[in-house]
């Protein structure tokens, strides 16, 4: 139990920091945006690298490796996003009167890129690990995928807390998309099927005959799916949670702090 104290606790910082990193980079200055990814898709290509490297390295080192990797590769993904680099045809508010379906097929108008280029990623490192004895990068990038489609959609359906201050100031658009609500019918199934990966991972980790870098890789996995399902929680309890990054969001008023029940004020 012991030896996996250390991987568990490398993912809780990789993803308090990694968080807080794109969060920084995100508030940072437009004019700075451009330099910003030309740097970050340097770091794109290095860590495509670091997945190719590690897939076939079953060790300790191969699943640290990969694991980190994957992030990198996510958190590319998050800044294109969030700086508007890659989101999607209308990439604009929607009119207050939109409702039901046309109000969810405007919100996949603004990410519709975003969401190619997530599956992209995704088939870029399918086939960098295909074959190959370690997946942990996949199967990492897989589970962030998933955990972030399901909290956008409980956030489009309708949470407590909606944490709009961790948009930046030319993404205020995006409050009209989400809503707030004291539960809404999916998100009882996010936690469970967050808890069930979580339980299973610990399971696979904790397996009397698993060699030590397998056993690293689904510690990774199972401390990822824990945070990802912990993160949904945070959408729904009553917590400060938003304060273990206030280092790195800047001193403004959040796009949609006051928006009523049922759904946020639209921002031009």
């Amino acid at each position: 139990m012991g030896d996996l104290a250390a991987p568990a606790l490398y993912a809780v910082l990789l993803w308090w920091s990694a968080t807080g990193l794109v969060l920084v980079l995100q508030h940072r200055p437009r004019p700075h945006h451009a330099r910003l990814m030309v740097a970050a898709s340097v770091g794109l290509a290095g860590a495509f690298w670091g997945i190719r490297a590690s897939a076939g390295d079953p060790s300790e080192t191969g699943a640290y490796l990969g694991f980190s990797a994957a992030i990198a590769v996510w958190g590319w993904q998050e800044m294109s996003y969030y700086m508007g680099f890659v989101s999607g045809p209308r990439p604009a508010a929607c009119a207050p009167s939109v409702r039901g379906l046309d109000r969810f097929f405007a919100a996949l108008a603004t990410s519709l890129w975003h969401e190619f280029a997530i599956l992209a990623g995704g088939l870029a490192i399918l086939c960098l690990t295909w074959g190959q004895e370690n997946r942990i990068a996949l199967w990492t990038y897989a589970l962030l995928t998933l955990m972030n489609a399901s909290a956008r959609l409980n956030l489009f359906l309708g949470v407590r807390n909606l944490h709009a201050e961790f948009l930046p100031a030319h993404l205020g658009y995006l409050a009209c998309y989400l809503s707030r609500r004291p539960m809404n019918p999916l998100f009882p199934f996010s936690v469970t099927l967050g808890t069930a990966i979580t339980a299973l991972l610990i399971q696979g980790a904790l397996a009397p005959d698993i060699a030590a870098g397998p056993a690293t890789g689904l510690t990774l996995l199972a401390t990822l799916s824990a945070l990802a399902t912990l993160e949904h929680w945070f959408l729904m309890l009553p917590l400060p949670s938003a304060a273990l990054w206030n280092w790195s969001l800047p001193g403004r008023a959040a796009p949609a702090a006051d928006a009523p029940e049922g759904g946020a004020t639209p921002h031009d």
